[in-house]
């Protein structure tokens, strides 16, 4: 099938998908946050109970990542991630489309705040993993100053994706190269630059292995590149979930040591100890149905592959770690 191009009409089934999905989520938005976490919770608990590919990667990651739990402590942690996960996507309408006062409004509790004051004649470069409600996370980012946030066009939402991040003035750069000059000039002016960190790089180039949960991940080196670039101080913030509906706490961390560096594969490893980290405080509240260790150093084993119940999940776990 020809590709459309990006400034060119879109197809009517997309449009279609568009607009319903558009009004699904204006919907939602409407409901009460306690109602909309409960609706989460019980589409959550629906697949953790109910076998499919979601349920079987979260296993695997955990398995990967937390060797050190019992099968039946990464069972319920699959269990209890799969209805914080529905909770996120539920929320999400309600983040982007109610007013902005009351959305910052639900952040309870700040912890590392001191960390956003960027150093005088540098910017800040902020790394929010997909740990709670990173929609949050990038909204209470661009409250501080000036921001430009780094940003994947979406096949569906995209333009209300755009108007909700950008309330709060936040600038709103593609994962291009002209995004990244983008996040450079911002952080030249001094301004904040805010940074998906988890996600596997599609490219070859800028991108290496290194050790995350001690599993080889493919892993940006943009943050790296723009830290050395301009000297900009390096930091972790995410927004954490409080459980019966109170509302979210913000957690800012110092990047670990190394981030900075000149060895690539050192400074790779240093942002995902600062993942580990952030992931650390509330494991139940990250995607681990994503698939980050998709791709693999040449002659590893693939992760996300066999059947997709529990038995044979941990039979696959046993396999992977024989050949570790």
């Amino acid at each position: 099938m020809a590709r459309i191009p990006a400034d060119g009409p879109r197809p009517m089934g997309l449009v279609a998908k568009d607009w319903i999905a558009r009004g699904l989520v204006r919907l939602v938005a409407r409901l009460p946050l306690s109602v909309t976490h409960r609706l989460g919770a019980g589409v959550g608990w629906v697949f953790s109970h109910w076998p499919n590919r979601q349920r079987r990667n979260a296993l695997i990651n955990i398995g990967l990542c937390l060797p050190e739990l019992s099968r039946d402590e990464q069972l319920r942690l699959r269990d209890r991630n799969l209805v914080e996960f529905g909770k996120t996507y539920m929320e999400i309408g309600y983040l982007w489309l109610r007013p902005l006062e009351h959305v910052l409004g639900l952040v309870r509790e700040v912890r590392g705040a001191e960390l956003l004051r960027r150093p005088e004649g540098k910017g800040l470069i902020v790394l929010s993993p997909h740990i709670g409600a990173w929609e949050l996370a990038g909204l209470y980012l661009a409250i501080h100053g000036p921001t430009a946030i780094f940003y994947k066009p979406q096949k569906y939402l995209d333009s209300l994706i755009l108007e909700a991040r950008k309330r709060t003035g936040a600038e709103l750069a593609p994962i291009t190269p002209k995004g990244i000059r983008v996040l450079v000039q911002a952080l030249e002016r001094g301004d904040c630059v805010g940074i998906l960190p988890d996600q596997e790089p599609k490219a070859d180039k800028g991108a290496v292995f290194a050790p995350l949960f001690g599993i080889p991940a493919f892993t940006m080196l943009l943050v790296n590149r723009l830290s050395r670039r301009t000297g900009a101080p390096v930091i972790f913030l995410f927004a954490e979930r409080l459980q019966s509906e109170q509302g979210f706490r913000i957690h800012c961390i110092r990047a670990p040591e190394g981030v900075e560096s000149a060895d690539e594969v050192e400074a790779a490893a240093a942002l995902n100890r600062g993942i580990e980290q952030c992931v650390r405080i509330c494991p139940e509240q990250y995607v681990w149905p994503y698939k980050r260790f998709r791709r693999r150093p040449d002659g590893a084993s693939k992760v996300y592959t066999g059947p997709i119940d529990d038995a044979s999940v941990f039979q696959l776990l046993e396999r992977l770690r024989a050949v570790r």
